[in-house]
């Protein structure tokens, strides 16, 4: 553990899921549980505005995927059915039953996997932009070089002279502009390492995060869709450049207890750019599942 919690700051902890070891941050509330997975290349803090809201109602879970297994992503990356198997060991050592989960892009799909594939109980899912590409992309072998996302992850800038050089080049990319101010600092400061030679770079190097992509290829989610029961709330930014590849209407026509709701003027990165709404969303979904729960 390195840091107590104050304030709904959360503990930082490591869980021992058979072959290694997965750090996650847990918030200390008296609720039912609530699991948070984050997307290829970021990390559980970008929860935090959103989870400290929900602390006093749930215990609050948020895994971190970003370097607890070594991964080529020549070789195949990391697959995301790993993930969900470590997903689902982490809840069983936790004693965690009928979680709540929330996922965002790859951490969606995770929960996809978890849910419909490896048997994982859930009172409750929130899926924003979750990733599910057309069928034919999991049937065709692809180098890191020819895979659309892991070939522009593998090239990332990885090094800043300091914390005002990070947030000086952050701000003048385009992906991060929309950004939430209190999310785009978490990122920084939980999202870059310290150098021995005083500069930082990325807690989830450019080689990882392709991994992290590559490893996307290897589930096929589409067919798992039907076995999802427990109710299902996708979200989706109306200005995702996702929406040109993921078919959110067809993903919630497969699942039996579905619906969707799109953001307003929101992009891919919902919980970076309107971390109040999306909570919201979740809390205003979650409410009525909690109460039937009681009455179960």
């Amino acid at each position: 553990m390195v840091n107590e919690p104050s304030d709904h700051t959360p503990q930082i902890r490591t869980q021992n899921v058979g072959d290694a070891e997965l750090s996650y941050l847990q918030y200390a509330g008296e609720g039912p549980p609530l699991l948070f997975l984050h997307a290829t290349g970021f990390h559980p803090w970008l929860w935090h505005p959103l989870a400290r809201e929900l602390a006093d109602r749930y215990r609050i879970i948020s895994p971190s995927f970003c370097d607890h297994r070594v991964a080529d992503p020549e070789a195949g990356g990391l697959n995301w059915a790993t993930l969900a198997e470590d997903t689902v060991r982490l809840c069983a050592l936790l004693n965690i039953e009928r979680p709540f989960l929330v996922g965002h892009s790859m951490g969606a799909t995770i929960l996809i996997i978890a849910v419909a594939h490896l048997g994982l109980a859930a009172s409750g899912m929130v899926l924003i932009e979750p990733i599910l590409l057309p069928a034919e992309f999991y049937k065709i072998p692809l180098r890191v070089d020819e895979h659309p996302l892991a070939s522009r992850a593998i090239k990332r800038t990885n090094y800043w002279h300091d914390r005002s050089d990070a947030m000086n080049y952050l701000r003048s990319r385009a992906l991060f502009q929309g950004w939430d101010g209190e999310v785009l600092d978490l990122y920084v400061r939980y999202g870059m390492n310290a150098r021995s030679d005083g500069g930082l770079q990325l807690t989830c190097s450019p080689e990882r995060e392709a991994a992290l992509f590559m490893g996307g290829k290897h589930v096929d989610p589409w067919p798992l869709l039907p076995d999802i029961s427990c109710p299902v709330l996708i979200v989706e930014g109306e200005k995702s450049e996702n929406r040109e590849i993921v078919d959110t209407g067809r993903i919630q026509s497969a699942i039996p207890d579905c619906t969707r709701h799109r953001v307003d003027g929101a992009g891919h990165l919902l919980p970076m750019e309107r971390p109040r709404e999306v909570t919201c969303l979740i809390e205003e979904f979650f409410l009525p599942l909690r109460s039937t729960q009681r009455r179960g």
